[in-house]
């Protein structure tokens, strides 16, 4: 990820105390990173840590990101305090630093997705998808988004045994496949824009441009289908997986082959619908919200 790659804010900064146009008092900087009377007195088991989080949190609450002056001014720190650990946390991409403003990165965000958030979605999508498998006659999986690619973190097979298939730990490359441009449209506004930078570094400005109309329209669709760009005879049809903030945290996907030897067979529609019930219902289970109107 490039070093002026600037990660969402988790929350709205407030500034100085004051009240705002509703009449509601907002927070300083020290109250919002948890430095109170209390706390600032007492002798830090880990002061270098504490200082490292203190500036993590921080720079959450700010979307465009903080000078190191400034840094140091809402803190209550000295520059020469705080140096070092800005220094560390960029050089570990934390943080980026871009014409001397530093901000997030998605390198935390990429964390908390790795182990138990993770161990749950696997957990809840398992009966999901093998009863969507099942229903279908196709195999179908799960990916999460990872540093500009997508790692499979879980699968189901066909039933038949015979289908198209992923191996779990696979990376799957994003702009060409429908999961790939579900996981990069459903998010917010920053968080797309460092997707598209990662996922299209190298590209041309027109295939850029092209990139962002098409996720532009799956984000409208509420769903990705498409005929796949890598194997012939493919139809690729996704649905994100939604956290509360109707982001999404993963695509579930199945990757259509049309049987010619069954009466009935499963179309593509019978693939959007079934998968957009079990999309919606997979989101449930993790706590997550569905958008009105999809699949």
């Amino acid at each position: 990820m490039g070093r002026n790659d600037k990660s969402p804010a988790i929350g709205e900064f407030f500034g100085s105390e004051k009240l705002n146009g509703f009449g509601e008092k907002h927070m300083t900087s020290r109250e919002i990173v948890g430095i109170s009377p209390d706390t600032e007195g007492r002798a830090y088991a880990a002061p270098a840590l504490e200082k490292g989080l203190d500036i993590l949190e921080l720079l959450s609450h700010r979307e465009d990101g903080l000078s190191q002056k400034d840094i140091a001014r809402e803190l209550g720190r000295s520059v020469g305090e705080i140096y070092r650990m800005l220094s560390c946390l960029v050089g570990r991409n934390y943080v980026s630093l871009d014409d001397e403003v530093y901000a997030l990165t998605t390198k935390l965000y990429e964390l908390a997705h790795r182990h138990p958030p993770t161990e749950r979605l696997i957990f809840e999508a398992a009966p999901i998808m093998q009863s969507l498998s099942s229903q279908l006659q196709q195999a179908c999986h799960l990916t999460v988004y990872s540093a500009g690619n997508q790692v499979v973190i879980a699968k189901q097979d066909a039933p038949s045994g015979i289908g198209f298939a992923v191996q779990v730990g696979a990376q799957i490359e994003v702009p060409q496949s429908a999961s790939g441009r579900v996981l990069v449209a459903f998010q917010k506004e920053e968080v797309r824009h460092v997707r598209v930078t990662e996922c299209m570094e190298g590209k041309s400005p027109k295939d850029c441009a092209t990139f962002e109309a098409v996720i532009a329209d799956v984000a409208s669709k509420g769903f990705a289908s498409m005929k796949s760009e890598q194997y012939r005879g493919v139809q690729a049809v996704s649905f994100p997986i939604l956290n509360s903030r109707q982001n999404a945290l993963a695509a579930l996907t199945v990757p259509y082959l049309e049987r010619l030897d069954l009466e009935g067979r499963t179309t593509v529609g019978d693939v959007e619908r079934e998968l957009a019930k079990a999309a919606q219902k997979l989101t449930a289970r993790i706590g997550g919200r569905s958008r009105e109107g999809a699949g």
